[in-house]
């Protein structure tokens, strides 16, 4: 009786043996962790964006502001970016750029807006023609009005230590210093967006 017993437990054994190495790459490969294609491709898209520490190292400051953007406003973002990359500078500058045209106009190329203008301001950045900033044509060429912009910048001393408004405004001398902070964080995220694409 023992035999048989100990016989049937021995045949019972090497069928469950011979069960699991016949299941076990089935398995093996379904329990595996799988690759998510898709986050790898996130990963990847996201290991080609510039840190956020770069481009906002010192914080945003107060409330911020958002608007939703036109074609016309991205392609305003990208000419922005272009001439910062030409001009030799790092992803902070655009962030600056960006910021500011944001409060000057919003990203849009503004021509002469009679009674509403506040006094020749034009483009982007609304720079004047008689301040020295260029002609019409030139400060309405997004290439050239961000050019001038960063030229400007370059000669603040420190501006990449200093908080985005106080950069801002010592290149454009607003009558609403503060107003430029507000944009840091859309700036940021456009500069994120658009540095790589």
């Amino acid at each position: 009786m023992n035999t048989i017993i100990r016989n049937s437990v021995l045949g019972i054994a090497g069928l469950a043996f011979a069960g699991g190495v016949a299941a076990g790459p089935m398995t093996d490969t379904a329990h595996s962790p799988s690759v998510d294609a898709t986050a790898v491709a996130v990963a990847a898209v996201q290991a080609d964006k510039p840190d956020m520490a770069k481009l906002v190292p010192h914080g945003v400051q107060g409330a911020q502001s958002h608007i939703d953007l036109s074609d016309e406003q991205v392609d305003n973002v990208k000419a922005i970016i272009a001439a910062t990359k030409k001009a030799g500078m790092d992803e902070r500058a655009a962030v600056v750029s960006i910021a500011t045209a944001l409060q000057e106009s919003k990203l849009e190329n503004l021509g002469h807006l009679g009674d509403r203008n506040d006094h020749d301001s034009q483009g982007l950045f609304q720079q004047r023609p008689s301040s020295g900033w260029g002609t019409v044509e030139q400060i309405t060429d997004p290439e050239y009005s961000t050019t001038a912009f960063l030229k400007g910048l370059k000669q603040v001393d420190g501006w990449q230590d200093m908080p985005l408004t106080k950069a801002a405004q010592t290149v454009q001398v607003s009558a609403y210093p503060d107003h430029y902070a507000q944009w840091e964080q859309q700036a940021a995220d456009l500069v994120a967006e658009h540095w790589n694409s």
